[in-house]
């Protein structure tokens, strides 16, 4: 126990290192509608946030998850699932009339040609203005699976055992990996649709 009166305690996200204060408020102080991206082991989460004294307001909040919906059968944690994620998050949210909004990537290290960038990606896609670097974009070939797809081409060339292992879960399920990319785009065009 701290004996000393000038002691503060800190905050409790910020003792568990979940919250840059500093970098919050210079976000919140710009009054804008925060883009919220969070990328986890198997899902990503993009989500429209205002800023709220009694707590931030939530306005639109899409997981990859919700590609189910669209028939999307590949992994939900992997670069053509952010794009898309971001994608229907996008279409959602000019729909609710939101037309820009600045990015928040809380305390992911920005690094160019991620998943996070991949997700914003498909939100600009989408429809809304968010002040970024073209330089952090992913390569389109990248959002749309194909290297996902010639990985799997050449590692089953290479050896059927090790494809096997691999891709198991996409053969229990009888998908083929090489199909990544109709896939993808036949999703993009289902969620460009219900503009």
């Amino acid at each position: 126990m701290a004996r000393n009166k000038k002691y503060t305690v800190k905050f409790r996200r910020k003792r568990k290192n979940r919250t840059d204060y500093a970098k919050r408020l210079s976000l919140i102080s710009s009054r804008r509608t925060r883009l919220v991206i969070r990328k986890q082991a198997k899902n990503i989460i993009v989500q429209f946030v205002d800023f709220g004294e009694k707590g931030d307001k939530v306005i639109i909040s899409v997981t990859s998850q919700n590609l189910n919906k669209f028939n999307w059968a590949f992994s939900k944690g992997n670069m053509p699932s952010a794009y898309l994620t971001g994608l229907l998050a996008g279409v959602m949210a000019k729909k609710k009339g939101i037309k820009s909004a600045i990015l928040d990537i809380g305390l992911n290290i920005s690094i160019k040609g991620t998943l996070i960038y991949a997700a914003l990606k498909g939100v600009l896609d989408g429809g809304i203005e968010v002040p970024h670097s073209k330089e952090v974009l992913p390569d389109e070939k990248r959002l749309m699976g194909e290297h996902i797809a010639n990985y799997a081409n050449e590692l089953k060339s290479k050896s059927d055992e090790s494809y096997k292992k691999q891709f198991s879960d996409y053969i229990k399920k009888n998908i083929n990996v090489s199909d990544i990319t109709k896939q993808f785009n036949a999703v993009k065009s289902k969620i460009m649709e219900s503009k």
